[in-house]
C-alpha cells in the first residue's frame, strides 16, 4: 500500500540523488572540460563519404506502373545521416537503405518509383537541421517519409532540454507544413557512453545527457500522429546479430566493431543494421497505411 509517508520518502530520495549527480558533475567539471578539449583535438576527422545524395529507382516488379504513385523519401540530419564512418555513400545509411526498401514487397506492390534525397551535414545540431528545412526549397510533390537522425551534436554541445524539445516540435511542424510529410521517423540517439572515442568519466556525462535528450525525443514523438521513434541501439544490434565471418565462431559482434575508426561514428556494419531496421519499420508503416 502506497502511503503519503512513502511518497514523501521517495520524493526526498529522488531529490537527494539528483543533488548528488549535480554535485558530482560540478566536481568533475574541470576533468570534463579537459577531456572534451582533448577528444576534439585528437579524434580522427573522418570526411563525409562521396557518392550520390539523391536518386530515382524504377520498381520493375510493379505492374501497371502508370496507375501507381511515386514514393518520395528524404533523409535529414547530422554526420551519421551523411554516412561519416563509411567509405562511400553506397556503404552508408542512404546507400544501404534504398536497396533494402526496393526489396520490400509492400513498396513494389504499391509504388511505381522511389525518389529519394539526402540532406545531411557533419556537425549539424537540431537548430541547424531546423534552419536547413526552412532554407530548402518546397518540393514539387509532398514527401511521403522523412527520416531524421539528430541529437549527438546537441548532446556534446550540452543544449538545454527545453531548447531541444522546442526545436523538435518546430522540426515536426515545418516538415508537415512545408514538405507535406506524411510519415516522420526519428532515429534514436546512439549509446554515446559506449563510444570508444569518449574516455571516462566524460563518456558517462555525455551518455547521461544523450539519454535525457532521447527520452524527450520519445515523448515528443508520442504526442504527434504519424511521427515515430525508432530505437536504433547499436550495442543491442551487436548482441542480436551474429557475425557471418569465418572466424566468428557464432560469437556476437564486438561492440567496438559497431563504430568507425574514429570511435565516434557508426561503422558500415552498423549502417547496414540501421538501414535494415528502418526499411522494416517503413514497410510496416506503409502496409498499415494501405490497409486502412
Amino acid at each position: 500500500m502506497v502511503t503519503a509517508s512513502n511518497t514523501k520518502t521517495a520524493v526526498r530520495t529522488a531529490a537527494a540523488a539528483k543533488v548528488a549527480i549535480v554535485a558530482k558533475d560540478v566536481l568533475l567539471a574541470p576533468i570534463y572540460l579537459y577531456q572534451g578539449r582533448k577528444v576534439k583535438r585528437d579524434t580522427i576527422r573522418l570526411p563525409e563519404p562521396k557518392g550520390a545524395r539523391w536518386g530515382s529507382v524504377k520498381l520493375e516488379k510493379t505492374r501497371a506502373t502508370n496507375a501507381k504513385p511515386t514514393l518520395n523519401l528524404m533523409i535529414v540530419g547530422d554526420s551519421s545521416a551523411a554516412g561519416v564512418g563509411s567509405q562511400s555513400q553506397q556503404q552508408a545509411l542512404a546507400g544501404l537503405l534504398i536497396p533494402s526498401l526496393v526489396q520490400q514487397s509492400v513498396i513494389n506492390s504499391n509504388f511505381a518509383q522511389l525518389d529519394w534525397s539526402l540532406q545531411a551535414t557533419t556537425g549539424h545540431t537540431s537548430f541547424d537541421i531546423l534552419r536547413r528545412l526552412y532554407v530548402l526549397s518546397t518540393p514539387c510533390e509532398p514527401i511521403d517519409v522523412m527520416i531524421l537522425s539528430l541529437g549527438v551534436n546537441d548532446a556534446t554541445s550540452n543544449v538545454a532540454t527545453k531548447t531541444w524539445r522546442r526545436q523538435l516540435e518546430d522540426i515536426i511542424e515545418v516538415a508537415k507544413r512545408k514538405f507535406g510529410v506524411k510519415t516522420i521517423v526519428f532515429s534514436s540517439l546512439p549509446p554515446m557512453a559506449k563510444m570508444p572515442a569518449l574516455p571516462a568519466p566524460l563518456n558517462e556525462f555525455i551518455g547521461a545527457k544523450a539519454a535525457k535528450l532521447d527520452t524527450i525525443l520519445q515523448q515528443v514523438c508520442a504526442k504527434h500522429d504519424d511521427v515515430y521513434y525508432m530505437a536504433a541501439d547499436f550495442t543491442r544490434m551487436a548482441e542480436e546479430h551474429r557475425s557471418k565471418g569465418d572466424n566468428s565462431n557464432g560469437e556476437p559482434i564486438d561492440g567496438t566493431v559497431m563504430f568507425a575508426s574514429d570511435g565516434f561514428h557508426p561503422s558500415s556494419i552498423t549502417y547496414g543494421y540501421w538501414a535494415q531496421q528502418l526499411s522494416d519499420l517503413i514497410s510496416a508503416l506503409l502496409a498499415r497505411e494501405n490497409t486502412n
